[in-house]
Order: structure tokens, then sequence, then C-alpha cells
């Protein structure tokens, strides 16, 4: 399988060959603070490559001191961007920045014990197609 993706600028576009593992969403207190959400959902690949198409504003990595959370963003426009760690061992893709349909669900939410407070029943509230008037 091919997957492509960009961040918000399309300053970054990127292709992933091969496929999920895994599909998680988490709501650590990094993924939280990074993403500025409940939480985020993030592909994990062993096996799968990934090939950077275009690089015209650059990439940044960061990872909290004492951490094994890593987040990768352009620089121009902040969107979460994929990463390799574990030492290249595995490729881990912000779901959201994914161009292509992703037809695979979440397998589960992971550190639960660090939901938000506010992060409950959230299917009984209002729903609206676009911004409410």
């Amino acid at each position: 399988m091919e997957y492509f993706g960009s961040c918000l600028c399309k300053g970054v576009k990127f292709k992933v060959i091969g496929d999920f593992e895994d599909f998680y969403l988490c709501h650590c207190r990094y993924c939280r603070k990074d993403t500025g959400a409940s939480h985020a959902a993030n592909l994990f690949a062993k096996k799968a490559k990934i090939e950077w198409i275009k690089e015209e504003t650059k990439i940044k990595t960061f990872q909290p001191p004492k951490s094994n959370h890593v987040k990768a963003f352009c620089t121009n426009c902040g969107s979460a961007l994929p990463n390799l760690q574990m030492g290249g061992n595995l490729l881990v893709v912000p779901a959201g920045c994914l161009d292509t349909s992703l037809e695979m669900r979440p397998d589960a939410h992971i550190f639960i014990s660090d939901k938000a407070n506010w992060d409950e029943s959230l299917d009984e509230i209002d729903k609206f197609e676009r911004f409410p008037e």
C-alpha cells in the first residue's frame, strides 16, 4: 500500500510505502499538548518506509527532556508530520496529515489515565455540519 500526505501549507509532502500495524488514539499529556486536542491519532509501522517527496520548508523535531515522545512538524505552518523513532525502527505518522483515504480504524485509546476531564460523552453534544451560526 502507498499513502500520500502533506502539511497544511503543502511545503512538505511525503509517501509511506507499506502498511501500518497499529493505530492508536493517545491521550497522554504530551500528545494533548502537541495537538491542542483531547488526543493524538497516530499510525505506527515497523516495516513501512517513508519517502520525502517535497521539502520546500524545513521539518523540525522536538523531544521533551526525559521522555519518549517525539514531535515532528513543518517550520512554516506547524503541522504535525511523520517521524522515525527507536533508532529508525518505528515510523510514527499523525493520521491527520495523510491525504490518502485511510480505511483503517483506530485499534485503541491509550494513556487514558491522562485523559482530559472534559473528554467524556462527547457523542452526546450537539453536532453541526459547519461552524454554528
